[in-house]
């Protein structure tokens, strides 16, 4: 909403200042301050209303240590998340970009789906939630809708360049260009690494090309939302990993946005993709604000209000910068969390079948717990976790240069 404003009082009115918001790294910054102020000066007065309308965690008994004190605490703080993207994102990035209504989209539906989900645990009373082949539905609508988008929306481009950027004495020369419409993706460690899907695609014809990219692009947003619903078990866990993972993101944003960047880096330049760098920022103040509640011991819980959007909005960042091949590594704590269910569902089901009764690999899946069962204290998991997360950030980056 003041994009607008700034850019008129600057090309128009001149007024001194004012172009400083032409600067996708300023804008980057207040967002990230808003979001941080948001979810930190606002978050106990929304955990208190929470707790008032006794709006509180209902807790299986997992024979987990600590558990029983985690009983009542104030859940549904999803809601605060998703106040400090939305509000810095409205104020600062520019609306008419197709990244940003993309997110915005993406963020309000799927924390509409977590809602529905907490909401029929918490006042329905029903620990089983939303039914599980609605919340599919609705990952569902959310992929075909970005899936669509990215296919067949002209802004949707990738820029080719004829004669490569050189920069001799300071100057900068403009290379000549062409916008394409070509739906690529990046494959990681390869030199020549980048992939167009309708070449991939195409021996199957036309018609079927976009309607494989959709069911693409629903599978990973399915997984990755999924996965980070998974991890959220254990008291900051799901924050601090996305808020590493947002970071990784914002830095691919910035590059892949930046004409000169992406051509000495040799990588995809996607114009006006710079602007998901103020989106990625509101993420991650709202990740980090959160975990100012959220860090051991909690005092609120995201509930699937918040980690079914932010693995949500994680996939679609992703997708939209075409670094969708990177989220096995990237998202690593996330593909981890969910193996470790499916190994575990799956073992048990074959030894049942073939002995008679369920063996199991871990002590408990998701995979933290099974760390909790061994006597490890979760604050201890969730820092371990973090270095794990930090570590395959570093190596997802390092694929800028390592080809």
């Amino acid at each position: 909403m003041l994009y607008p404003i700034f850019d008129y009082l600057d090309r128009v009115m001149d007024i001194p200042g004012t172009g400083v918001f032409r600067y996708i790294s300023f804008r980057a910054g207040m967002a990230a301050v808003l979001s941080l102020i948001i979810t930190i000066t606002f978050g106990h007065r929304i955990i208190n209303w929470i707790r008032n309308r006794q709006i509180g965690e209902t807790v299986r008994d997992l024979g987990l240590e600590g558990q029983a004190q985690k009983k009542g605490t104030p859940t549904m703080g999803g809601l605060m998340m998703i106040a400090a993207i939305l509000v810095p994102t409205l104020l600062f990035a520019n609306l008419n970009n197709i990244y940003i209504i993309l997110l915005l989209v993406s963020t309000i539906w799927l924390g509409l789906i977590g809602f529905l989900d907490d909401y029929i645990k918490v006042f329905r009373k029903n620990k089983e939630g939303l039914k599980g082949r609605f919340k599919i539905v609705g990952q569902i609508g959310i992929g075909v809708i970005v899936g669509t988008t990215l296919y067949f929306h002209d802004d949707v481009v990738v820029r080719e360049f004829s004669t490569p950027v050189s920069v001799e004495s300071g100057v900068v020369e403009t290379p000549a260009f062409q916008d394409v419409k070509a739906l690529k993706t990046t494959i990681p460690f390869l030199k020549n690494n980048e992939l167009n899907y309708e070449n991939l695609l195409g021996f199957l014809g036309d018609s079927m090309t976009p309607v494989l990219y959709i069911l693409v692009v629903i599978f990973i947003i399915t997984a990755v939302s999924n996965g980070a619903n998974i991890t959220d078990g254990i008291d900051g866990l799901a924050a601090g990993t996305s808020a590493i993972i947002g970071l990784t993101i914002a830095i691919f944003a910035y590059l892949s946005g930046n004409a000169i960047f992406s051509q000495y880096l040799n990588i995809m330049y996607i114009p006006n993709s710079g602007e998901l760098v103020i989106f990625a920022s509101a993420f991650i103040g709202a990740c980090i604000g959160f975990l100012w509640y959220n860090a051991y011991p909690a005092q609120v819980f995201m509930g699937d209000t918040g980690s079914l959007m932010l693995g949500g909005v994680i996939a679609v960042l992703a997708l939209t910068l075409r670094k969708e091949l990177l989220i096995p590594v990237m998202c690593g704590i996330f593909l981890i969390e969910n193996l470790s269910v499916m190994i575990q569902v799956s073992y048990f089901k074959y030894t049942k079948r073939k002995y008679g009764e369920g063996r199991r690999v871990f002590l408990m899946s998701p995979l933290h717990h099974h760390y909790q069962k061994k006597g490890i204290h979760e604050a201890k998991i969730v820092t371990r976790f973090w270095i794990v997360g930090i570590l395959l950030a570093v190596i997802t980056l390092a694929t800028l240069k390592l080809r």
